[in-house]
């Protein structure tokens, strides 16, 4: 089992910039690819970034290419996502999951979830 909680959501105006935070516990961090989604009310959960494990390689939706980005650090059991120029399209919750499984680009890869912390962009 691996716990995930995310941190660092809020409120913010739009060009502003965020870092969300996840803090994994249980089994071997270093062993689980990390990934970030969204979900917006009435919304599918949304894929935007993974990262390997060891952080070698890293997987961007489009829709987030340029404008986040993805860390970690194994050493901390964490994994960060740096939000920059923030637009209104971006509030939704935002959520971390970890896998074991190759090509962590879609929901259905992922085993655990974190409980979610809300991001507001305001316009």
């Amino acid at each position: 089992q691996v716990q995930l909680a995310e941190s660092g959501g809020g409120l913010v105006q739009a060009g502003e910039s965020l870092r969300l935070s996840c803090a994994a516990s249980g089994r071997t961090f270093s062993n689980y690819a990390m990934g970030w989604f969204r979900q917006a009310p009435g919304k599918e959960r949304e894929f935007l970034i993974a990262i390997s494990g060891g952080g070698g390689t890293t997987y961007y939706s489009d829709s987030v290419k340029g404008r986040f980005i993805i860390s970690r650090d194994n050493a901390k059991n964490s994994m960060y996502l740096q939000m920059n120029s923030l637009k209104p399209e971006d509030t939704a919750v935002y959520y971390c999951a970890a896998t074991l499984r190759s090509t962590p680009t879609s929901a259905n890869r992922y085993d655990y979830w974190g409980q979610g912390t809300q991001v507001t962009v305001s316009s």
